[in-house]
């Protein structure tokens, strides 16, 4: 599988997530965003999907925001903790997403992802609970946001 994963804000390229998702065989590609000029941060990730053509987009804090943000047509989204009230202007997602967040996240509400779901009229079960804190680094986390990339990527049938 091939993702598009755009890391959070302070956040390093080939960090802990993107290295778990290479780890399970897929293809990552994980463009350093711009941590000042949101903007910028969004037509990098814009052009590295339009390069690449991902089968799925990963979306982690602020990353998320950006990939609220570009043009990503089809291809189906995971947001995890989605920094979306912090910034860029999208405040809905298509129902090809999953939102994965910790109820104990100390950085970005719960209830954000929680308001996103209903906002954009998808069902309850597109957020998933998992984790401690914002960083979802623990294995139930990784597992999580695995299992969201491959669900996503069989339902839309872009195997």
């Amino acid at each position: 599988m091939k993702i598009l994963f755009l890391h959070g804000w302070q956040s390093v390229v080939g960090g802990l997530k993107p290295s778990y998702l290479r780890e399970q065989g897929h293809e990552v590609i994980n463009p350093a965003l711009n941590d000042d000029d949101f903007a910028l941060a969004v037509q990098t990730a814009q052009n590295a999907l339009d390069t690449h053509v991902p089968q799925v987009v990963v979306g982690s804090s602020r990353g998320g925001a950006v990939a609220m943000n570009i043009n990503s047509g089809p291809i189906p989204l995971v947001l995890l903790c989605p920094a979306w009230k912090h910034w860029g202007s999208a405040d809905r997602i298509k129902p090809q997403s999953i939102v994965i967040h910790s109820p104990g996240d100390e950085t970005i509400p719960f209830a954000d992802s929680h308001e996103l779901i209903v906002r954009s009229a998808l069902p309850p079960e597109t957020l998933l609970a998992v984790g401690t804190d914002h960083r979802l680094a623990d294995a139930h986390s990784l597992a999580a946001m695995l299992r969201a990339c491959e669900q996503l990527v069989w339902q839309t049938g872009k195997v």
